[in-house]
């Protein structure tokens, strides 16, 4: 199997199976609570297979129909003598509309992400209703998550002036304006992606101190947690991929990235797919 079969089969696998979890997370809600009852956090994860799709296809069309090219990777004689009609006008418009769907990647794969993480906080609030003392919380959550995002979409639309540039190929339009490995987009999205993903990871410790939290429960939380971290590793990981290989990253980082999206999707809906399976199978939980 070719590397592009490959990254077919992984990307629309973990599509597959992402959807999958998100209509069970779903439908288990709405045999716990009824359709009509369905809260912001079960909307919001619904609204995320939107993105989520969007992140997968524009993944796949990037590698398989450009072979990841896109406005970088290229020395300054590179550019000057790329023609615009001949043999290479082909190659020049693969890098151009490369460069466009790095764009265009870069932002659903922030939507997916924020979406989820909206969706977190908006689950820690309704798991804390009529709990005083976490409203401030989650209410900072909530505008930390919007602001953030905004800025990540502003940086994307705006960091590079004219928007044209952003797939420019001739004069080289500097890094900030070659999306697939602008340093300015890499460490941005990563930083803010890391702290509102440890505001989350901090922000139910204090309720659970309180309760009292079964072995299973707490397998359940670890397995949580860890997936939380695994989703701040991944975006670590994407982050040294394109700064140590400007030419190679990319590509992989691609896959990082639909990676991360699927372990934040699995990891955002165990709490609830558990809470629905545990009502399932109570007799066998009953002493848990």
């Amino acid at each position: 199997m070719s590397a592009t079969n490959a990254y077919a089969v992984e990307v629309f696998t973990l599509l597959g199976l992402g959807t999958l979890i998100i209509g069970v997370r779903t439908y288990g809600r709405t045999q716990l609570a009824g359709i009509r009852k369905l809260a912001l956090d079960d909307y919001l994860m619904l609204f995320v297979t939107i993105p989520y799709i969007a992140e997968i296809v524009l993944a796949y069309t990037v590698k398989h129909r450009f072979h990841g090219l896109a406005n970088n990777a290229m020395t300054d004689d590179e550019r000057v003598s790329l023609p615009s009609t001949s043999e290479e006008y082909e190659w020049r418009q693969a890098l151009v509309k490369g460069s466009k769907i790095q764009v265009a990647g870069w932002a659903v794969y922030a939507t997916v992400l924020w979406l989820i993480k909206s969706s977190m906080c908006a689950f820690y609030n309704r798991l804390t209703n009529g709990l005083p003392e976490y409203r401030r919380r989650i209410r900072w959550g909530f505008i930390l998550i919007a602001a953030t995002y905004l800025v990540v979409l502003g940086v994307i639309l705006l960091g590079c002036q004219p928007l044209y540039r952003l797939w420019q190929i001739y004069p080289d339009p500097g890094n900030f304006c070659q999306p697939a490995i602008s340093k300015l987009l890499v460490f941005l999205v990563l930083t803010l992606n890391v702290i509102t993903d440890v505001y989350l990871l901090i922000l139910p410790i204090p309720a659970l101190r309180k309760a009292q939290v079964t072995r299973i429960k707490r397998a359940v939380l670890v397995l949580l947690f860890s997936g939380g971290v695994f989703v701040m590793a991944a975006g670590i990981l994407r982050c040294v991929l394109i700064i140590k290989n400007p030419t190679k990253g990319p590509q992989q980082a691609a896959s990082w990235a639909v990676r991360e999206s699927f372990v934040a999707i699995v990891t955002s809906s165990i709490p609830v797919i558990w809470g629905w399976m545990k009502q399932r199978l109570k007799p066998l939980f009953s002493s848990a």
